[in-house]
């Protein structure tokens, strides 16, 4: 993805709520059926809240019965980057912003058809631009 997106500490933390920088720039995560987008089903695009870019559509968000947001795939191949986390004592895969690294949630083998990927995202990490809006 072009124009990378890179910003020190201090700017994040100004431009993102404490929530949102814990989340985005810290790896954290929200609790299950507490974030904004868990359950929306509007048309629209999920853009990245630290950069804008087009993260996830939403005719790829499914009901994966977690608690977060989850999609079979996203916008664009290179819209993501896949990297192993081995956090927890587990080794899983986390979903980051190819843009600007933001860490969104983490991919399961799990989904449905047509890739059987569930990217299982965190809403805050999420913003989100129903169809038709000015923001498309």
């Amino acid at each position: 993805m072009s124009d990378r997106v890179e910003k020190k500490d201090e700017e994040w933390r100004a431009t993102l709520s404490p929530e949102q920088y814990a989340v985005c720039r810290e790896k954290g995560t929200e609790r299950a059926f507490t974030g904004k987008y868990w359950n929306t089903k509007d048309d629209g695009v999920y853009r990245c809240v630290c950069c804008e870019a087009p993260l996830f559509h939403s005719d790829t968000k499914f009901d994966s019965g977690t608690g977060w947001p989850s999609f079979h795939s996203p916008v664009e191949p290179d819209s993501i980057r896949e990297e192993q986390d081995h956090s927890y004592g587990m080794i899983r895969t986390e979903v980051v912003c190819s843009r600007c690294d933001a860490h969104l949630g983490h991919v399961f083998p799990d989904g449905p058809q047509p890739t059987g990927q569930r990217y299982c995202i965190n809403s805050v990490s999420l913003e989100f631009n129903a169809e038709g809006s000015p923001e498309d």
